[in-house]
């Protein structure tokens, strides 16, 4: 009997300890009502009640769950503290119907964080279950008013616009809204196999386009190569030809600097006014074997043979003279017997030559002691 009474005592004990003394933990509170009243807020730490008198007030929380099988669900419970940190609300997806009559699945996520906790116990039954069905409607709004591509294209427009409906309802619940994203988006099967098909086909006309301008592009760096070339070989050319124009008048100077020096020492060499038949004569000479190149060719001396035979009969006396003025001047070239043989001299042949016996034009021949004509040159 005092067994089972102690035993009575210490459960009563236990009980008015359990109810009386209240460990809260960090970024944690409880709200405490006193005679169903709300009296006041216990923060972390030790917290003393008075028993049947002041009791913590409870409040619901969901608890979104993923099975092992990858299915989602939503456990509901109740509990006395009221967690302070920033907490996620996620809900399973929902459809939505866009403005041009697609139903897409989206998916959503909720971040908030309790900034009141008496107006998150009071103002509001049931604070998860309500902001879930806050967004929710305002998903639908927001969708509701865009079509599917605009839907798909504004997930940043869309977050925005729901972050600011549901922050304002969410305020007077004592909550802070942080973030609201929009985790998956889902169109249906065949709009998924016709948007497959239409981003196909966009990307195969971006590479043909891309082809098309690589194609252009190369054909007009190849063109603007060619013409690029051409400039150069041009002034290649024209510097080419400006050189070798120099390159031909300075060799003609040249040429005829020297000629003209050849020409001073020839007119210096030869008696006065003799010069231009000595050279004449040269030219004619040179000239001769020109005329009879190439086959089958027969060359006819009429009077021309005159000036030619004339030319040389000049060359000859020329000669003559300067061998006559050597030996002037050099006794011993005098003294020195000449190899040539004594012969008449021939008549000047030429402009001023005379005619022979028959009177035919062609120039008289004189005879050698053996009879023979010899033309002397």
């Amino acid at each position: 009997m005092i067994a089972a009474l102690i035993l009575i005592l210490l459960a009563l004990a236990a009980g008015f300890a359990f109810t009386t003394f209240k460990i809260v933990g960090q970024a944690e509170v409880m709200v405490i009502e006193r005679l169903g009243r709300f009296h006041r807020v216990a923060r972390s730490g030790l917290n003393i009640l008075i028993p049947l008198v002041e009791r913590p007030k409870s409040i619901d929380v969901r608890y979104f769950e993923v099975a092992v099988g990858g299915a989602k669900k939503i456990t509901a419970g109740s509990t006395t503290r009221i967690d302070l940190r920033e907490q996620v609300l996620n809900f399973p997806s929902q459809p939505v119907i866009t403005k041009d009559n697609v139903t897409i699945d989206i998916d959503a996520v909720l971040y908030y964080r309790v900034a009141d906790p008496q107006k998150a116990t009071y103002a509001v039954q049931n604070l998860p279950y309500a902001l879930e069905t806050l967004t929710r409607t305002t998903l639908r709004n927001i969708v509701g008013e865009m079509e599917l591509d605009a839907t798909l294209a504004s997930r940043d427009a869309i977050n925005t616009r729901m972050r600011e409906v549901i922050e304002e309802a969410a305020i007077g619940w004592g909550v802070d809204l942080t973030r609201v994203e929009l985790q998956a988006i889902e169109p249906p099967r065949d709009i998924k196999q016709s948007m497959e098909l239409q981003m196909r086909a966009e990307r195969e006309r971006r590479a043909a386009v891309t082809n098309a301008e690589a194609t252009k592009r190369a054909a007009i760096l190849e063109s603007e190569g060619v013409r690029e070339a051409q400039v150069r070989r041009a002034e290649g050319e024209k510097d080419a030809a400006i050189l070798r124009a120099q390159g031909q008048a300075t060799a003609r100077l040249a040429m005829a600097e020297a000629e003209a020096q050849a020409l001073e020492r020839i007119a210096a060499a030869l008696p006065e006014g003799e010069a231009a038949m000595y050279l004449l004569g040269i030219r004619y000479l040179e000239a001769l074997p020109k005329l009879t190149e190439g086959s089958g060719t027969t060359i006819f001396l009429p009077t021309e043979a005159t000036g030619v035979m004339g030319a040389l009969g000049g060359l000859r006396e020329m000669l003559t003279r300067n061998a006559s003025a050597k030996s002037q001047s050099d006794p011993r070239a005098a003294a020195r017997p000449s190899p040539a043989r004594s012969r008449p001299a021939p008549p000047q042949l030429g402009a001023g030559a005379s005619e022979g016996p028959s009177g035919s034009g062609r120039p008289d021949t004189g005879n050698d002691p053996d009879g023979d004509p010899v033309a002397d040159l």
